[in-house]
C-alpha cells in the first residue's frame, strides 16, 4: 500500500514531498559537514544527489516509501531529507528513516520538529498502531536523538544490513506505540516551545 503524498509543516520546519527540484538544496545541505564521509549513514557524495533523489522517487512510485525534503520556512533553505518507509497496512505501522540534516542543523530543534510532524501524521492521519526507527549500532548520535524523542529501544538485529561501504552492521530498533504518543507529543511540543 502506498502512502498519500502530503506536505507537513509547523513554524519551525516544512516537509515537502521530495522532488528533483530539491537536488541543489540537498547538495548544499550535504556539503555542510561533508556528510558523505559518515560511515554510519548514507548521504550521497558530490555528484550523486540526483541519482539518490531519482531512486527515492522510484521507491515512492512503487509504494515503498514517502520521501521528504526538509525546508527551513524562515530562510527557505533545504536542511536535509527524511522519509516514511516499510509501511504495513495490516497492523498498521510505518518506519521513519533515511534521515540526515546539514551539520549546522544537527542537535538543534530541526530533528524534534520533523519527528513531531511525522509521528503525529503517522498516528492521526495514517492510523498507525506503531512508528519504528532503526539505526546502525555504531551510530550513537542517532540513537541518542531517537531516545530523546521518547522512543522505546526494542532490541538489536545482529548482522542485519550492509553499510554503503559493504560492511555488515547491527541495527538498533526503536518504536513508539499509539498509546504512548499523547504524552510524548505534549513533552516534545513543550520542548520546542522552550
Amino acid at each position: 500500500m502506498s502512502l498519500p503524498s502530503v506536505v507537513l509543516e509547523n513554524e519551525l520546519v516544512k516537509l515537502e514531498p521530495l522532488a528533483l527540484e530539491h537536488v541543489a538544496g540537498l547538495e548544499q545541505a550535504a556539503a555542510d559537514g561533508e556528510l558523505w564521509n559518515l560511515r554510519v549513514t548514507y548521504v550521497p557524495p558530490p555528484g550523486a544527489m540526483h541519482a539518490y533523489v531519482e531512486q527515492a522517487l522510484a521507491l515512492q512510485a512503487g509504494g515503498a516509501s514517502l520521501p521528504f525534503a526538509v525546508r527551513d520556512p524562515r530562510s527557505g533553505g533545504i536542511l536535509g531529507s527524511t522519509r516514511y518507509y516499510d509501511f504495513h497496512s495490516d497492523v498498521p505501522w510505518v518506519a521513519i528513516g533515511y534521515t540526515w540534516y546539514a551539520a549546522s542543523r544537527q542537535r538543534t530543534h530541526v530533528n524534534t520538529a520533523c519527528k513531531l510532524l511525522l509521528v503525529d501524521h503517522a498516528f492521526d492521519a495514517l492510523g498507525c498502531a506503531a512508528v519504528r526507527w532503526e539505526t546502525d549500532l555504531l551510530n550513537t548520535r542517532s540513537q541518542h536523538a531517537i531516545e530523546r524523542l521518547g522512543a522505546h529501544r526494542d532490541g538489536v538485529l545482529r548482522q542485519h544490513k550492509r553499510r554503503h561501504d559493504g560492511t555488515l552492521r547491527d541495527s538498533v530498533e526503536y518504536s513508539i506505540i499509539a498509546s504512548e504518543w499523547p504524552a510524548l507529543r505534549a513533552r516534545l511540543a513543550a520542548k520546542l516551545r522552550r
